[in-house]
Parts: structure tokens; C-alpha cells; sequence
């Protein structure tokens, strides 16, 4: 009781959630890592956080920082820990025209950073379907992709500056607006992706970039896989490089949307093999002016290119987007695809990361390699297939433990096989320990075993995340 007490001190009765008030923080999104903090703490500022930190240290618990919850890896499960949420740093300190950034702390939600930067003609290019609830804090330490990675880069890419609570409280100053900064380590890089094995993300400094003032937004049904990069790389040649988005939605896909959401129209009769959501973004006045017939350039560039397309065979039929409402239609299609696969039954959620012109073949090995090994499945799939993130769904006929396992084994010989990696855009969590212990370099995991000593010798920070332990997990 002391423990609670001294943080009841620090934070206020109010700010320090135990019993039933701590009924939202025991599961994240996807319900599938159940948790039982000890307490939620709720600082609202850095000098809190640092405390509570300092706090639980003197009593030896351990501390998991939370943001929005929307992880799908269990990144904040806990059996007894204290949960450091940091939905009260919540301020956007700054937004600099001039220099375009933002100083925000990480509680702030990222459709409120958007919003912001959008009132300053500037736009923050991390773009994902759990933006209205997801926190910069979480995003950051979990490297978030989305679907604008192609054009603009992930988390850490827009990344400048981070201010970071270590395992002793101390507070790591890193908060530079700096481009260019070759002054030793990048130790910020160490703390994005870390998932708050190292220490907790309380404030950063993000790249904007110009809103762009107009879009060409378009669902294209491609011949196949090979035949939709032809696609990605004639509208990057053709636009000079305004490709902000490439995102393909897999036949089965489809499908399960029009059973789950019958409401949503779908862009093609019969469903289609290999869908595309493709999206231009301009900056520039002279691409949004409508020219004779009334067509803006911008707009004239991507008929233009798909009709070319469709003449060679390589697209088999499109829809341009009019207006912003059809715009969001083709998005809401493409960004329904986590709630259809955690709503379908138990899931292998597989996200990996594969070389561009292999995506194909990964889907055609792995279905191979599945039916091989003697699994009744189905499966759904998706990709940022611009960056060739793709997210494989297995739906196993069976379930348990083993069944997830041997499927998850099957996928990585496969993405292995191809150069690519078993985790893309999601983090590590608990879920992925597994592939950590089996596919990652030993020597890799040993340099991040010796960083995760040097910074947290007590190993209290998010324990039992990222990092397997020495004997491996089966």
C-alpha cells in the first residue's frame, strides 16, 4: 500500500486508477492479451512521469507504458506491473511554419496532430486506420508504418527529437530540431521501436511536410501482382514520384467485406483477384487548376496513365475518384481490414515486410508450404504492397497453441526463403517473441540484450517484451 500511496502523493487520488477503474486498461484492442496492472498511473507532465518512475523503482515494480491501446502484439500486457499512461501529456506544444515541425507530447492523439498541422497548410504524413485513437507515444515506440510509408517513411523517419524517461528516471533529453546532427550515437533511433523496453517516449519533435492540395485517388482490378508494380512504377515515372499510397486488397479480402459489410459498395463485378487503392498527392497550385474541359492535371495524369495501362492488358478496369466522399468510400475498403480479421474467428496475423517483386511469390510459397504441411485454413491478405508490407491472415481450421505455432513457422521458412522479415509494421509485443527467438541473428539479439542491460539492469521497463529470453521461446 505504500507504493500506491506514494504515487496517490505524487499524482492525486484522482490520476491513480485501481479495482473497477481499471477495467478499460485490461485489454488492448484486440482483446487477445488479457492484463492486471497493479494500478494505472495518469502523469501530465515529464516531472510526473520521471517520478512515478523513480517510485516504482524504489519498490521494485515494474512499468509499462500505455497510450491508446490500440497495439495487435500485446506490447502492454501485465500480470501485476504499473501501467504509465500517457493520455494527460496530451499538449502540442508547438507547430513551426517556418521550419515545419511539431512539439508534441506523446499523449497526443495522431488525427489531433493532423488537424493541427492542417490549420498551418502543413500535414503530418502518418496515415493508418487506428488514427483517432493511437498516440504519438505509441506510434513512435512501435515505429508505425500506415499507408503513405512509400512516399513519406515510417515513425522513425519523421522522427527529429525525442524526450524519454529512462528505467532511474532520469529524463533523456533529445528534443533537436536539428536535420542534421552527427555529434555520436543516434540514441534516439534506439528508443523507436523499442516498444518501452528502454524507456518512456513523453515528448517528440515530428517532421511535417505541405498539405497537399488535391488528390488523384483511384481502385484499379490489375491482371496480377507483377502487373500492379508496372502500374505503381509508370504513375511514379509519370508524376515524379507523387505516389503517396499502393495498397492491394487480395479476392478473399473483398469477399469477407461484402459478407461482413454488405453496406459498402463494392468498385467490381465479379470480385477480383488483385485490387489496388492507388493515391497522387499534390503540392503544387498548377495540377489542381481544371483545365478547358474542366479536368484538373493531376487528375488528367492518372486517366491518362491507367487508360494507357488497360490499352497494354496490364489493368483490367478503374474508378477515379470525383470528390472526397468517393475518395474516403475506396479508403474505408481498405482500412476495414484489421476489424475484419479480428473479427472472423481465431487469426495467425502474419505482418511482414518482403522485396518489392516478391510479394507474388511469397503468396504462392506460403499457400504451398500451408497445404503441404496438412493445415485446413483460409486466408486474407493485404499489402502496403508500395513498400511490400504485406499482412497475411491465416484463418486454421483447428485451433491451439500449436496449430498458431506450426503456421507461424511455416510463413517465416517462406519470408526467410525471399529475404524479407517476420515483422513489418507492428511491433514485436509477446506475440512475436517466437519468430525473435528463431529468425533473428543471434549476435543481433545479443547487442540488443547488452543495450536493454546498460539502460534497464533491472529489466523493469515493459518486461518481457521484444527481446526473447536466452533459452528461447518454442
Amino acid at each position: 500500500m505504500s507504493f500506491l500511496n506514494d504515487l496517490a502523493d505524487l499524482l492525486g487520488p484522482e490520476n491513480l486508477l485501481t479495482g473497477d477503474d481499471l477495467a478499460r486498461y485490461r485489454a488492448d484492442w484486440t482483446t487477445l492479451y488479457p492484463s492486471n496492472p497493479c494500478a494505472v498511473a495518469r502523469p501530465g507532465s515529464t516531472r510526473e512521469v520521471s517520478e512515478a518512475v523513480r517510485i516504482a523503482a524504489r519498490h521494485g515494480v515494474s512499468v509499462i507504458p500505455v497510450g491508446g491501446l490500440t497495439g495487435l502484439t500485446g506490447a502492454v500486457q501485465t500480470d501485476g506491473g504499473l501501467m504509465i499512461s500517457v493520455e494527460r501529456l496530451n499538449r502540442i506544444r508547438e507547430v513551426n511554419l517556418a521550419s515545419q515541425v511539431a512539439v508534441v507530447e506523446a499523449g497526443v492523439v495522431l488525427s489531433r496532430l493532423h488537424d493541427a498541422a492542417e490549420e498551418q497548410g502543413l500535414y503530418f504524413p502518418l496515415w493508418f486506420g487506428a488514427r483517432g485513437s493511437a498516440m504519438i507515444g505509441g506510434v513512435l515506440s512501435t515505429n508505425a508504418g500506415g499507408s503513405n510509408v512509400l512516399r513519406y517513411g515510417s515513425a522513425r523517419a519523421l522522427c527529429l527529437g525525442l524526450e524519454v524517461v529512462l528505467a532511474d528516471g532520469r529524463v533523456l533529453d533529445l528534443m533537436s530540431q536539428l536535420r542534421k546532427d552527427n555529434s555520436g550515437y543516434d540514441l534516439r533511433q534506439l528508443f523507436i521501436g523499442a516498444e518501452g523496453t528502454l524507456g518512456i517516449i513523453t515528448a517528440a519533435v515530428v517532421k511535417l511536410v505541405p498539405r497537399p492540395l488535391a488528390h488523384a485517388t483511384a481502385t484499379l482490378s490489375a491482371r496480377s501482382l507483377p502487373d500492379a508494380l508496372t502500374v505503381l512504377n509508370r504513375l511514379q515515372s509519370a508524376s515524379g514520384g507523387a505516389v503517396e499510397a499502393f495498397e492491394y486488397m487480395s479476392r478473399t479480402h473483398m469477399a469477407r467485406l461484402a459478407q461482413m459489410r454488405p453496406d459498402i459498395r463494392q468498385p467490381f463485378s465479379p470480385l477480383q483477384e488483385v485490387n489496388i487503392l492507388v493515391e497522387l498527392g499534390t503540392t503544387s497550385p498548377r495540377d489542381t487548376l481544371p483545365d478547358d474541359q474542366g479536368e484538373r492535371p493531376i487528375m488528367e495524369l492518372m486517366k491518362n496513365v491507367l487508360v494507357e495501362l488497360m490499352e497494354e492488358g496490364a489493368v483490367l478496369d478503374a474508378e477515379i475518384a470525383q470528390n472526397e466522399s468517393q475518395r474516403m468510400a475506396m479508403w474505408e475498403r481498405r482500412e476495414l481490414s484489421a476489424e475484419i480479421c479480428f473479427s472472423s474467428g481465431p487469426c495467425v496475423e502474419c505482418d511482414i515486410a518482403l522485396p518489392l517483386d516478391r510479394v507474388a511469390a511469397f503468396l504462392d510459397r506460403v499457400q504451398d508450404s500451408l497445404n503441404r504441411a496438412g493445415h485446413e485454413y483460409d486466408s486474407v491478405h493485404v499489402a502496403h504492397l508500395g513498400d511490400g508490407n504485406v499482412h497475411f491472415s491465416v484463418f486454421p481450421k483447428e485451433t491451439g497453441d500449436h496449430v498458431h505455432d506450426s503456421v507461424m513457422m511455416e510463413v517465416e521458412d517462406v519470408v526467410v526463403e525471399l529475404g524479407g522479415s517476420f515483422s513489418a509494421e507492428h511491433g514485436v509485443g509477446v506475440m512475436k517473441l517466437g519468430s525473435m527467438a528463431r529468425r533473428k541473428d543471434p549476435v543481433a539479439l545479443d547487442v540488443m540484450r547488452a543495450i536493454k542491460a546498460a539502460l534497464d539492469p533491472c529489466h523493469r521497463m515493459n518486461p518481457g517484451k521484444v527481446i526473447p529470453d536466452r533459452g528461447g521461446v518454442s
